[in-house]
């Protein structure tokens, strides 16, 4: 599922128009990215909670030439599925 298809889903399932579904998931999506990036946590019970993780810098290996270099620090973004998400998945 792309998120036209969730647009349409929604849409369909709450009875509002395409645009008013398109704005809405946009809205959410964006508060989620805002707050994430920002260094908080977003917690949506039942479904999970997303927040932002530390990956430390280390040393790689150039696979074309096997040469070694350095790769930078950087943050990651880490979601936790919460406990009626997993279980609904593995109903299926």
């Amino acid at each position: 599922m792309n998120k036209q298809d969730l647009v349409d889903a929604v849409a369909s399932e709450v009875g509002i128009s395409r645009s008013a579904a398109e704005e809405a998931i946009s809205a959410v999506l964006e508060s989620i990215s805002k707050e994430v990036a920002a260094g908080s946590t977003v917690q949506l019970v039942g479904f999970g909670t997303f927040a932002r993780g530390q990956r430390a810098a280390r040393t790689g290996r150039n696979p074309a030439t096997g040469e070694a270099m350095e790769i930078a620090a950087a943050n990651t973004v880490k979601f936790t599925a919460g406990k009626a998400f997993k279980d609904a998945v593995n109903r299926s």
